[in-house]
């Protein structure tokens, strides 16, 4: 058979046969999923007023998200305040260390978070349909 070229070559692929290594996709889609959810999640966090990365960390460690290396919730920070959802400031008073830089939501990130809420409340829709037909099958 052929060598096949492309994006199916690097995972193993033949056209027409599964993927040998189908339990590794759910963990793929679940990553996908956790970072996809940090997000609103600091939004919602800074919704309560100004924060600290390190604070904000602790909020997401609720939601039961597993270990997450703090680069993972700085780089969020910095797109956000890029896209204009957060804004930053040196917090100059801190008596603990260095300066420390807080965070707080801004109108527009405000209108994300109120997204992003709707976006759930649908996918949590959606969620329960796809469990209720799970169970059914499952009998």
């Amino acid at each position: 058979m052929p060598q096949r070229h492309g994006r199916g070559a690097r995972r193993g692929h033949r056209r027409g046969h599964r993927h040998e290594h189908a339990e590794l996709v759910p963990s793929r889609g679940l990553n996908r999923a956790r970072r996809g959810i940090i997000e609103p999640i600091l939004l919602l966090g800074l919704r309560f007023g100004p924060a600290h990365g390190y604070s904000l960390l602790a909020k997401l460690e609720n939601y039961e998200l597993g270990p997450l290396d703090p680069s993972v919730v700085y780089r969020a920070l910095r797109e956000m305040e890029s896209n204009h959802w957060v804004a930053s400031s040196w917090d100059k008073h801190s008596t603990q260390g260095p300066p420390r830089r807080v965070y707080e939501i801004t109108p527009a990130g405000r209108e994300v978070l109120s997204a992003w809420a709707l976006e759930l409340e649908r996918s949590q829709s959606r969620i329960s349909k796809f469990l209720s037909e799970y169970e059914q099958g499952a009998s």
